[in-house]
């Protein structure tokens, strides 16, 4: 009998909330990790047939999660050997929206710890924990086309998602190394209609002039619903050259 983990933060909306979803539909246990437990993930579990973990947890305080994440790992792995195990870092926050030394330092240091701390602090308890198992181990960080390209008034979620990309580039040479290493990817999944694309489209034309580009966005029908988004990630997920390129695109 397969029995596969999957790790995913953000899971209690959009984009996150629809892999959960998807996942249990599809037989894995999964643990997510969001500020909010969401009684619909409990229910879905039940109606599948599946398991599913809720963790409350503010990810701007990331380190305090990492003994439990360790630990917990460690013990299921002893219970009962999973057939693949794979940490999904969904979780991000857009601060103010507004030209840097307009943001407040609270609103700019949540946007960094949320955005790229907590999964660098997430990422590394998980291979800790994981690193002598021999089933199959996989790290995706859902990054986003703003840390390929700069954009006025998002410096610090674009500094968060191009801090992802590269520290996803490190740690794929570094477990290249291992014997049996995980396989890692930031991919940057297309353009989601989710609560980030809400507060983008509500921001002041004055402080964000990149405003009716993302107002376009909804008009002109191109934003991809956060169901189907979900569907062509966990199928990027899936592929057998997953890994082979440390960042991607979900569309490549």
């Amino acid at each position: 009998m397969t029995s596969h983990l999957t790790l995913i933060t953000g899971a209690s909306r959009g984009m996150g909330l629809s892999m959960a979803r998807q996942l249990l539909t599809a037989g894995h246990t999964v643990l997510g990790i969001s500020r909010t437990v969401v009684p619909e993930l409990e229910e879905h579990a039940r109606h599948v047939g599946a398991k599913v973990l809720q963790w409350q947890h503010d990810l701007a305080d990331s380190g305090s999660l990492n003994g439990r994440l360790e630990s917990w790992l460690k013990d299921s792995q002893a219970e009962a050997p999973w057939t693949s195990v794979t940490l999904i870092n969904n979780a991000g926050v857009i601060p103010q929206i507004s030209p840097l030394a307009d943001i407040g330092a609270n609103d700019l240091a949540r946007a960094l710890r949320v955005g790229l701390e907590a999964p660098m602090q997430i990422t590394a308890a998980f291979l800790r924990a994981t690193g002598s198992w021999q089933a199959p181990r996989k790290v995706l960080n859902i990054s986003s086309g703003l840390g390929r390209r700069a954009m006025a008034s998002q410096a610090a979620y674009c500094a968060a998602k191009a801090g992802m990309d590269h520290f996803t580039r490190c740690l794929a040479l570094e477990e290249a190394l291992k014997p049996h290493g995980a396989k890692v990817c930031s991919l940057a999944p297309g353009v989601i209609d989710t609560g980030m694309q809400e507060q983008l489209r509500a921001a002041d034309p004055k402080a964000f002039p990149d405003r009716d580009s993302f107002v376009g966005l909804k008009t002109g029908g191109v934003l991809t619903s956060p169901e189907d988004a979900a569907a062509r990630i966990l199928a990027f997920l899936a592929r057998p050259d997953f890994g082979a390129n440390p960042v991607a695109d979900v569309r490549d």
